[in-house]
């Protein structure tokens, strides 16, 4: 059994269509549709065997925006591109592109929920 700080996160969403969008037009990726007690939800893609797991998710109750718990998001080599392509898809960049010594680098971005969230590459 694996024990990591974080299994598992949530991204809430007031509109659902419009924040998959977002994420996938700026990640470059595909996120799968699912729904759980009357929730729906867009998956990151993600190794259940290797990393942690999240989705977008629109559920009544539970609104999006900053000022809580930080997460951040692997966009490994393509720093650059998720910051320069937040701005084309309607989200802020909060933070540039910054060195984080032997870390790596981080950025960070309120997406188009107003949620901030924290971007991490090596390079």
């Amino acid at each position: 059994m694996k024990k990591n700080a974080v299994n598992w996160f949530e991204l809430y969403v007031a509109d659902f269509a419009r924040a998959k969008r977002f994420y996938e037009a700026i990640l470059k990726l595909t996120m799968q549709e699912a729904s759980c007690s009357g929730s729906k939800m867009a998956i990151f893609p993600y190794d259940s065997n290797e990393g942690i797991g999240g989705a977008l998710t629109e559920m009544a109750g539970c609104n999006p925006g900053g000022g809580g718990t930080l997460i951040y998001l692997n966009v490994e080599g393509d720093l650059d591109g998720v910051l320069d392509r937040t701005a084309k898809c309607g989200g802020t960049i909060i933070k540039p592109r910054t060195a984080i010594g032997e870390h790596g680098f981080i950025g960070i971005i309120k997406d188009s929920e107003g949620n901030v969230v924290g971007l991490h590459s090596m390079k």
